[in-house]
Parts: C-alpha cells; sequence; structure tokens
C-alpha cells in the first residue's frame, strides 16, 4: 500500500494511471521502482517546459500537430497526450521510431487508452515524412538523431522545438584526428574530447536553429538525480534566416576543426 501512496503522490493530477500501467512506468498495483520514478520525473518535467508550446500552437491552430521523433516506447508522446491534447479535445502527436516492435506496442496502448490522435509512423528520422508539423521533441535521441530531429523541423517548417541530446560523439570523432590545432590541449585527453566534443556539438546545434530563424534557449533539463544527459534547447522560429547567426556558426566551425556532418548549410 505504501508504494502506491507513494507513486500517486509523484503524479499530477488527471494523469491516467492505467496508462502509466500500460507503458510499465508504474507497477499493476500501482507502485513506482526507482528507476521508474527518474523516468517519469524527466517526462514530466520536459512536458511542463514543452506546456507553452503546445499552449501556442492550440491558440493558433485548430489540428496542431507534435512530432516526437526516435521515441522509444513514447513515454512523452503518451504523456503528452494524455496531460494536454486529450482534455483539449483536438490536436494531434505523431511518434517516429525506427524498431518495429516499439511501434506495435506503442499502436497497441494507443488503441486500448482511446488515443485516436496519437499516430506511430515506423521509420528513421531522416526519412520520416509526416506532412505540417507544429512542434518537434526529442529526448535523448542519441548521437546524431538529434541533428536529425533539427533537420526535420526545418523541412516540417515546425514553429517550436524542444530537445534534449544524448551522447554526442561523432564531433569528439573528428577531434581525435585533429592534431596541433591552435585549440587542441582542450580535447588532448579522452575525457575532456568526449566532454568538450558535447558540449561544442550542442553550441553548434544552437548557433544552426539560430541561423534559421529560431530565438534559442539552452536550459538544465531536470535535476542530475534524475539523468547525467541534462541539457535542454527550446527554440521558437521568428524568421525564415539570421545571417548573424550563420556567420557565427561557420566561424566557430571553422576555428575548433569540426562540426556535425548534418548541419551543413547547402
Amino acid at each position: 500500500m505504501k508504494k502506491t501512496d507513494t507513486a500517486v503522490a509523484d503524479l499530477w493530477p488527471g494523469q491516467s494511471q492505467s496508462l502509466l500501467k500500460a507503458l510499465h512506468i508504474l507497477t499493476h498495483n500501482g507502485g513506482l521502482n526507482a528507476d521508474s520514478r527518474r523516468k517519469l520525473k524527466q517526462v514530466q518535467h520536459l512536458a511542463q517546459l514543452v506546456k507553452p508550446a503546445i499552449d501556442a500552437a492550440l491558440a493558433e491552430k485548430d489540428q496542431p500537430v507534435l512530432a516526437d521523433l526516435g521515441a522509444g516506447k513514447s513515454y512523452l508522446g503518451f504523456i503528452l497526450y494524455d496531460l494536454y491534447l486529450r482534455a483539449a479535445g483536438r490536436g494531434k502527436v505523431i511518434a517516429v521510431e525506427a524498431r518495429p516492435d516499439l511501434v506495435e506496442t506503442g499502436k497497441k496502448i494507443a488503441t486500448e487508452s482511446g488515443f485516436d490522435r496519437l499516430e506511430f509512423v515506423l521509420g528513421k528520422i531522416a526519412e520520416a515524412h509526416v506532412g505540417a508539423v507544429d512542434i518537434v521533441t526529442a529526448l535523448h535521441a542519441c548521437d546524431t538523431a538529434t541533428d536529425e530531429a533539427i533537420l526535420f523541423a526545418l523541412k516540417h517548417e515546425a514553429k517550436f522545438v524542444a530537445l534534449v541530446p544524448c551522447c554526442q560523439a561523432e564531433v569528439a570523432r573528428q577531434l581525435d584526428a585533429i592534431k596541433k590545432a591552435p585549440l587542441d590541449q582542450l580535447w588532448r585527453h579522452g575525457m575532456h574530447r568526449r566532454e568538450f566534443g558535447s558540449h561544442i556539438t550542442n553550441v553548434l546545434r544552437g548557433l544552426y536553429l539560430e541561423a534559421h530563424g529560431y530565438k534559442v534557449r539552452v536550459t538544465e533539463f531536470t535535476g542530475f538525480e534524475h539523468t547525467q544527459k541534462n541539457e535542454m534547447i527550446f527554440a521558437e522560429r521568428h524568421q525564415r534566416s539570421n545571417p548573424r547567426a550563420r556567420a557565427e556558426f561557420e566561424k566557430l566551425a571553422e576555428e575548433v576543426g569540426a562540426k556535425p556532418a548534418l548541419l551543413t548549410f547547402l
């Protein structure tokens, strides 16, 4: 009984316990283990941060669309739908995931939950075409998948983008090949190379979004007790392009000598 009481205290008002049980966040008795509590706190916190974008999209459009990319088990897509779009009675979530078993499981849970405006698309982020999108989210999309999410947002002309990057390795590999550069002491050691590669990747991502007309805010995602991947990039588009940000992006990439391959101006 104690586990159930503790779990209920962690839920938001109106949050569906039956959905959380189907997602295996809650046990069949309504309890939470330590890992599930961390996952729930992460998704709830991101839901809170994304809420203003959802509110704005609902105010602007009759049927706004949110695309959750690299959805995995679709915790985020389901909870955003449950908390905001179910009550609104309108709006759509599209979850894009490359693993067929997760897509089939997600479809089954959506049907059983009566979430008829939650759609699953099987495929890679870079290859997905889903029509107009207003909001793009990607929670812990690994390595270059976050870059694919950025390009997806641009291709689908999303107004809002919320990204929580994970495991940025591409630029770290590029830095490993750079010798005798003016700054190479910053990444001479492997641990520093991983940390600096992660940092510079996210700096370049922010500049890339700014170059395409987004206003970017970088903030702490949630407490480190819930995840070590704790950086969130939130962007809202205000114009088509920003030449100054583009120049800063190109200058920084040239000085460092490395940049994510997908974030290349054509």
